[in-house]
């Protein structure tokens, strides 16, 4: 018995997605580190499966940086918007 595949096209402009992401990374300063950080820490667990623990724990250091400065950048935000919504 021969498989069938099912292929699912779908069409979405880019300039909306363009827009979307930009306006998305104007309020959430941290996003951009934060999907770094997820980033790093698939390739540290990628290396480490394949045995290379020294660039795995550097690639896990280099993460954890960039979800400390998401981390931080993304309370900046928080509390300007706070501000701004109280006046």
């Amino acid at each position: 018995m021969k498989k069938k595949k099912l292929i699912v096209k779908i069409r979405i402009s880019s300039k909306r997605i363009y827009e979307i992401n930009l306006t998305y990374l104007k309020e959430n300063w941290g996003a951009p580190f934060i999907i770094t950080f997820m980033i790093l820490l698939i390739a540290a667990a990628t290396y480490l499966a394949i045995g290379n623990e020294p660039i795995a724990n550097k690639l896990a250091e280099y993460a954890y940086y960039s979800l400390v400065i998401g981390v931080i950048l993304q309370l900046i935000v928080c509390i300007k918007y706070e501000r701004s919504d109280a006046k």
